[in-house]
């Protein structure tokens, strides 16, 4: 019997520069890193590509003054409502001063007692004995201090009111900070809105829409074109997914991600001869249990993947098999029934015939789109600081106990 199921490699890669053949460099390092770790290359192995470093290749990079200078075309006021922002230096203080260098006033509105991926301004027990109604109340950035003096992020310690205070004001800008989660209260400030939430920006602009706005317009909205000739865009996503680069400049998500895994694909295909299946991933989508804070503030896990990682897993909950059908067995009997009830599973598979099995034999199986999980667990292997694996190989991923 096999004795190892799926694994993932973290595959180191020289620091990427603009222009370089990405698909080039890693086809090498798939094929140097089996030969170096003694690894055979599979039919249906995964490469998993992280987003910054596709970005790179393309030099998808924008500055401020781009932005900026985007924000003021498309907008029609010099005064501008920004609608539930995460709370982060990296994601978004550099949005957020290129919004106040484009305007006049800039009005935050704010989420409580956290932002859309779980990162908390005051613990929400504090909210709930302080008898105040999140889903009604409205309070001014005085009237929230009076309630809650102390305002300071758990992990970095930033009083982000603050610092979003001082980005405005930095640039010139007058603001006013309000914290509602009701997207709508933003109209008693303005009517020209730049919704900046991530995964419920649609809601949140049929929202402000609905209830009358002159103009909405999102993150996704703004660099979905070329400001200058060489400038940073992305026509799908916008500024969703950007990154500080420097303190003059954003990294942008990468552009035509599905194009690339198709090529980096066939270019695999043609040098190891084997099938193996690509995406490109960014943060994946789980949540810090002691923070409250989800990992995802990209707008989507993978922007790019090949066609064979589609879908959800059809697996079956083994451990719940044994206790419940086959309870009487154990041993080599019992691993003889799994199996086989394995094998009929694949065989059906392979054939594309419509399986009939107990739909119970799959509950408690995690209902999850592959590219999610499979960019989660890329997420997890490669890290986010200085492992230098920007490339991950996963072998194994689509086997299960009856294959040998």
């Amino acid at each position: 019997m096999r004795m190892v199921g799926t694994t993932a490699r973290g595959l180191r890669a020289p620091i990427i520069h603009e222009g370089q053949n990405l698909v080039k460099i890693v086809v090498n390092c798939v094929v140097e890193s089996a030969k170096s770790e003694g690894y055979e290359i599979k039919d249906r192995d995964i490469i998993a590509v992280t987003e910054s470093i596709l970005a790179r290749a393309q030099g998808n990079y924008a500055s401020i003054d781009d932005i900026a200078e985007d924000i003021k075309q498309k907008f029609e006021s010099d005064t501008i409502g920004v609608v539930f922002p995460i709370m982060s230096r990296n994601r978004f203080q550099q949005n957020l001063k290129a919004i106040a260098r484009s305007m006049k006033k800039v009005v935050i509105q704010i989420e409580y007692p956290a932002d859309e991926v779980g990162n908390q301004l005051v613990p929400i027990d504090e909210i709930e004995d302080s008898g105040i109604n999140p889903w009604s109340d409205v309070y001014t950035e005085a009237e929230f201090r009076e309630i809650f003096p102390v305002i300071k992020h758990l992990y970095t310690g930033y009083d982000y009111i603050k610092l979003y205070r001082d980005t405005v004001e930095a640039e010139g800008a007058e603001c006013e900070i309000i914290l509602s989660n009701r997207a709508e209260t933003i109209l008693d400030y303005t009517q020209h809105v730049l919704v900046s939430n991530i995964h419920d920006r649609k809601r949140t602009f049929n929202r402000i829409k609905k209830a009358g706005a002159k103009q909405v317009l999102s993150l996704q909205d703004i660099l979905n074109n070329p400001i200058t000739e060489d400038g940073g865009y992305n026509d799908e996503f916008g500024l969703l997914g950007a990154n500080y680069a420097s303190d003059e400049r954003v990294k942008l998500f990468p552009r035509h991600s599905q194009e690339f895994v198709i090529e980096l694909q066939k270019a695999l295909q043609e040098v190891t001869g084997k099938h193996i299946e690509a995406m490109v991933y960014g943060d994946g989508a789980y949540k810090d249990p002691f923070g409250g804070i989800w990992e995802m503030a990209d707008p989507v896990v993978s922007p790019g993947y090949t066609e064979g990682l589609g879908g959800t897993p059809n697996e079956v909950k083994i451990k719940m098999i044994a206790d419940k059908d086959f309870e009487d067995l154990s041993g080599e009997e019992l691993t003889n029934e799994i199996t086989g009830l394995l094998k009929t599973r694949n065989e059906k598979r392979d054939s594309s015939e419509e399986d009939d099995s107990n739909e119970d034999h799959s509950l408690g199986t995690t209902p999850r789109r592959i590219p999610d999980l499979l960019g989660s667990f890329a997420d997890l292997t490669s890290g986010s600081g200085d492992k230098g694996t920007p490339f991950v190989y996963i072998q194994g991923y689509f086997d299960n106990y009856a294959d040998q």
